[in-house]
Parts: C-alpha cells; structure tokens; sequence
C-alpha cells in the first residue's frame, strides 16, 4: 500500500506517518484513543481503564524516524505491557523484530533476585504495516505458542499484527471497534471533503485521533515539527527500500551461481549456455569454472 505522506489536498495528516503516530497513539493529555486502540487490537472484551507510557523502554536499543518507524511502549493498570511498532516501508524480516522487542522487554521484567516466573506481567507485541508480511488473507491476526494441535502452551508474549493493504471493508460493512481502527488507519489521509467522512468517526476514541491529524489546527510549531517529520522520514524510507532492493538482488545473484555450479558440475552444457540459461555474465560463469577446477 502506498501512502502519499504530503497530499496538498488531503484533510488529515497519514496517522501511519511518524507524526501522525507519534502524535495520536502517544497522546499523553488524552489516553481514550490509545485504550480503546490496544483493546481492540488483542481483541479483548475487558476495558483498558489507564495506562501509562514507558518511555524508556527502548533507550539505546532503537532509534526514531527510521523508515516510517515510531516504537511505543505503554503498560496498564493491570500491569499488562504493549509494544507498538508501525511500519510503512517494505520490511521483509518485521516479525524477527518483534520477537527482538518482546524478549528484550521480557528480560527487563526478569530481575535477578526479584521476580517469579509464575508471575511474570503479560507482554503484547503490536505491530502495524502499510505493506503484507504473510502469506494468508487475514488483515488481522494474533499468535502465542500453541503444539502441533493448536493447544495453547503460553500467551504471556502474545503477537498481533495488522496489514492494512489486505483491509478491503467499506466505510458501510464496518462494525466493530477493530474494523473503525483499521479503516481509519488506512483511508484517513485519503480524506479530501468533510463529506467523505463515514458516521462511525463520531465516536469519541477515533474523534480525538481525528483532530490530532487535522492539518487545519496544527499550530505554526506543529505544522514546521510535521514538516521536518516528512523530510527526515522520506530519506529514511529511500535508504530502507535501497537496502531491501539490494539484499533482493544479492539474493537472486546467489540463486543464479549456485544453479550455474550444478550446471558446471554437470558437465552437460557449455560456459556460454550456462551463462545463457542463468542469465550471469559470461565472465562471472568462467570464473566459477576456473574456482571448480582449483578446488578439484
């Protein structure tokens, strides 16, 4: 999914953008959109009644504006921690993050001398990409450790993640408080006219998301942080899909040479058909050959 962080028509600042994330799910004046997000997104039927922002969580262990990247963390009044991570770029190795940051948050719990492994506080790890990371159709899904059944062995790190470019609901086949989230997420920068506006944007939670985004109330200082928010970011994302595009390139050159070693091996083809058939410069194929015979 492709977001344009800088429509001069749209409404609404992209709330998946660095500011608009940081500036709605980290509003600390005004919790109700954060409570009613995270209830939503594990899916529970118990109401989050506070919660209070760790802001330390992640010191010198990650870094802001990297590649539309915002890290929160945040734990409730029952001691339940949230790790929230956004992701709008292509990030083909997201998950092992996640599991980087749950661990990480799991061993700060564990504290030599003063902790009880039976007690352990619950961990959500939360995270929200523009782009898909698995193969299945589900926008939404949450995964602890289960045995080849499906039994539950443990959920005290729980994963949830959303991928907004499969959401395919309407603004009128929305119901539920996850559906309303998700639908926000994804169409509220593409918002030109107060006409659009769908009736569930009413509710109190998403409308105080709704005014922090509006482009209209930001302040001159808002309006300048945004701003260098989108420049910082839009070369942040330039160097993410660069590395990505490279390691996809390393990937399929590595794939052609181990093919044309089979092939040398073989011994059935000559250098140019190989070179043909992987499509790998002549030179690089001799080369491999010339390397065959010095270890033969």
């Amino acid at each position: 999914m492709r977001i344009n962080f800088n429509d001069p028509d749209a409404l609404f600042i992209p709330l998946v953008s660095d500011y608009g994330f940081k500036v709605v799910f980290g509003n600390e004046r005004n919790t109700l959109f954060l409570r009613r997000a995270l209830q939503a997104l594990i899916q529970s039927k118990v109401q989050i009644r506070e919660v209070s922002f760790d802001k330390n969580t992640f010191d010198a262990v990650v870094k802001d504006s990297r590649g539309g990247i915002y890290d929160l963390a945040c734990v409730d009044e029952n001691g339940t921690h949230f790790i929230v991570e956004m992701q709008v770029s292509d990030a083909p190795y997201f998950f092992q993050r996640m599991k980087f940051y749950a661990f990480h948050k799991f061993n700060s719990l564990v504290q030599k001398g003063n902790f009880d492994y039976n007690r352990l506080d619950r961990i959500y790890c939360i995270g929200i990409l523009a782009n898909n990371i698995f193969s299945g159709a589900a926008y939404h899904s949450v995964g602890a450790i289960r045995d080849e059944t499906g039994e539950l062995l443990d959920e005290q790190i729980t994963y949830v993640t959303v991928e907004l470019d499969k959401f395919r609901l309407s603004a009128n086949e929305v119901n539920t408080d996850l559906e309303k989230l998700v639908y926000t997420m994804k169409t509220i920068h593409t918002t030109t006219q107060p006409t659009q506006f769908p009736l569930f944007w009413n509710k109190e939670w998403l409308q105080i998301a709704i005014d922090e985004l509006d482009k209209r109330k930001l302040t001159p200082d808002e309006r300048f942080a945004y701003e260098r928010t989108l420049a910082i970011n839009a070369e942040a994302i330039r160097v993410v899909n660069a590395q990505v595009e490279e390691a996809k390139i390393k990937e399929k050159s590595e794939t052609q040479r181990v093919a044309a070693v089979k092939m040398l091996r073989a011994g059935k083809l000559t250098v140019a058909e190989i070179a043909e058939y992987t499509d790998l410069p002549l030179g690089e194929v001799k080369q491999l050959q010339r390397d065959l015979q010095t270890m033969n």
